[in-house]
């Protein structure tokens, strides 16, 4: 008896190899990473630092531990992505050889109900046909603890369970259920939606409740941009920036992660592969300093009661470089052998040694981060006399620490020096508390903090500048250069036009850049030589030639960091000076707030041109 002939193989395209070239969906609560083919590549859940239930952006194609989260068109040939202009809601659109089109709609929920913030743990897509009769093919691979255990399934008549002992996820569908399970290919031929999440059933239905949060969460998005105090030029690089320092803030606590990712790769095979899923302190000061430029102001109010929290919780000892979101001290890292890493560049680190480090410019980005709320009257806390006594406990310790070797703001492993950046931040500290005590009408405490703030001043001076290299060095008696020092400009330390500062930047310019590109120090480190450069350390640099008085050439400088974005605009770590491919975890708080500060410091003012 013959067989029936076989009908024609589906032609779907093998999952493009990792890259980062993908967008950022979230909602304060958690987030995922979208890849050009609308392929979810990247998503820990139930928060920032949890278990990446889709993994594949650090596992090579085909690997049986890699999960993803896929709604493939048959015959691929062409794809389009961008946001909904002003908000979080990221469209991508996906072509066939003959020309049939989908469009797929990603965003997690996030509005306000009930007079409260809502942002469930819930992925939303919504997959339309746009042109002809596209055949599609939904893969959906959930896995947990790191790709070691894939979920038991189960089906209802309108969602599918994935259960695991620590965390079970709902999806509801109006798309075909057992099309999802086996993968089959179907014609779509009207819109289906898809809500990924906690395992609770559904007030409404699919489709109505996946409209309405697409229509509530677009609104809310616009309106907080609405309210942004933009520069004139370079609009959409900012609210783009604006949005996703935004998506960095973990809203439960405050806490503002670095980036959403771990073990991306500094440069290729470099083995410089960190976790970046915590908060810094240091970070997070440039995060909500940015954001205040744009009078964005929610955002610091919520990290003081995160930032709170650490003060109160170490009792005027000493403060950690990083806590975990939660406030969790203990971040062990350690390596997880069975996952290859990104592009196979290994290795992949969970949790951070850094928590063990003393870093003391930890204690000026503590009080620097505070500083503006004793002085801003718009806000709906304002701290007083209370909350500045507990900040000063911290400044006792930014005078404790002040000149004593110490891992640095780059957290070097091997080696401890009198860093003039953290000398230069426990400085602020004492700064920032005496004009705090000034606003606060509080004399003898004012003198107190300006008597420390002027003999480290006059110390800084004397001891970080180096004879030989003509420059402020990376360290008391040194001879290195170090880009962080740039900082002193920043933080009010000394004025731009000072000859010293002009003389610093200059011996940097010959030293740490690669033509536009700026690397972090010239030193070895435990890995050897930087091979990328450091995007904030590239904005630093901007940021000084404006205030030294050559804004041409940081106009210059910055376009191409503008043209270093990924097609979404969003920056990580670093990136290659020759290939100018993006490396280091994505997307880099840091990066996205040198973006903020550099067209606030470079665009024409609204009145030049209106």
């Amino acid at each position: 008896m013959s067989q029936p002939a076989a009908g024609p193989l589906p032609n779907f395209a093998p999952p493009a190899e990792p890259s980062l070239s993908m967008g950022l969906i979230g909602n304060c609560a958690f987030s995922a990473l979208v890849d050009a083919h609308a392929r979810i590549v990247w998503c820990c859940m139930p928060r920032f630092d949890g278990d990446p239930v889709f993994n594949a952006l650090l596992q090579p194609n085909g690997a049986d531990q890699a999960s993803a989260f896929a709604i493939e068109i048959e015959g691929l040939s062409s794809s389009r992505q961008w946001y909904e202009p002003n908000t979080a809601i990221l469209r991508t659109e996906l072509f066939d050889m003959d020309g049939n089109g989908i469009e797929i709609t990603d965003f997690a929920p996030r509005f306000t109900s009930h007079f409260r913030s809502f942002r469930p743990m819930m992925l939303v897509r919504r997959v339309r046909p746009i042109k002809g009769s596209p055949r599609i093919r939904v893969v959906l691979d959930l896995s947990f603890d790191w790709g070691r255990k894939k979920p038991v399934v189960t089906r209802g008549s309108n969602h599918v369970r994935y259960v695991d002992d620590e965390l079970t996820l709902r999806l509801n569908t109006d798309a075909p259920i057992s099309h999802i399970l086996s993968r089959q290919p179907f014609l779509l031929s009207r819109e289906h939606n898809f809500l990924l999440g906690s395992d609770e059933t559904l007030q409404d239905g699919i489709s109505d409740t996946a409209r309405l949060f697409e229509q509530e969460t677009v609104s809310y998005w616009r309106r907080w941009s609405q309210r942004l105090a933009i520069p004139l030029e370079w609009q959409d690089a900012v609210i783009r920036a604006a949005i996703t320092l935004k998506l960095s803030q973990y809203e439960d606590t405050g806490a503002i992660v670095a980036a959403m990712t771990t073990s991306i790769p500094e440069a290729p095979n470099s083995g410089r592969t960190w976790d970046y899923r915590f908060c810094w302190l240091r970070d997070a000061f440039f995060v909500v300093r940015a954001l205040n430029s744009l009078s964005e102001v929610a955002t610091m109010e919520e990290y003081l009661r995160w930032l709170g929290n650490v003060v109160v919780s170490e009792r005027g000892g000493h403060i950690q470089p990083l806590y975990g979101i939660g406030l969790e001290r203990d971040l062990p890292e350690s390596i997880l052998a069975h996952m290859p890493g990104y592009r196979g560049m290994g290795p992949v680190r969970i949790g951070n040694q850094a928590q063990e480090h003393f870093q003391h410019d930890v204690y000026g980005n503590i009080v620097l981060g505070a500083a503006q709320a004793f002085h801003d009257q718009r806000l709906l806390h304002r701290p007083g006399l209370a909350e500045f006594t507990r900040l000063e406990k911290v400044g006792e310790q930014a005078v404790l620490v002040y000149g004593q070797p110490d891992a640095g703001m780059w957290e070097l492993r091997s080696r401890a020096r009198i860093h003039t950046s953290s000398a230069l931040m426990c400085w602020a500290a004492c700064d920032r508390l005496a004009k705090i005590a000034m606003a606060l009408n509080l004399p003898e405490r004012q003198s107190f903090w300006q008597s420390h703030a002027l003999r480290m001043h006059e110390e800084i001076l004397r001891r970080s500048w180096s004879e030989e290299r003509q420059a402020f060095a990376e360290s008391f008696g040194g001879r290195e250069l170090d880009a962080s020092v740039l900082l002193m400009a920043e933080v009010g330390f000394i004025d731009a036009c000072d000859p010293r500062f002009v003389a610093t930047v200059e011996a940097m310019e010959k030293t740490l850049c690669d033509g536009p590109y700026m690397r972090r120090y010239e030193a070895a480190d435990d890995f050897g030589k930087p091979e990328t450069a450091f995007n904030i350390c590239t904005f630093w640099r901007i940021d000084a030639l404006a205030r030294i008085g050559r804004e041409q050439e940081a106009r210059e400088i910055f376009e191409t960091m503008l043209a270093a974005r990924n097609h979404l605009g969003l920056l990580s770590e670093d990136t290659h000076p020759v290939s100018g491919e993006m490396w280091g975890n994505f997307p880099q708080t840091y990066s996205m707030v040198g973006i903020i500060n550099a067209a606030v410091r470079l665009s024409v003012p609204w009145d030049s041109r209106i």
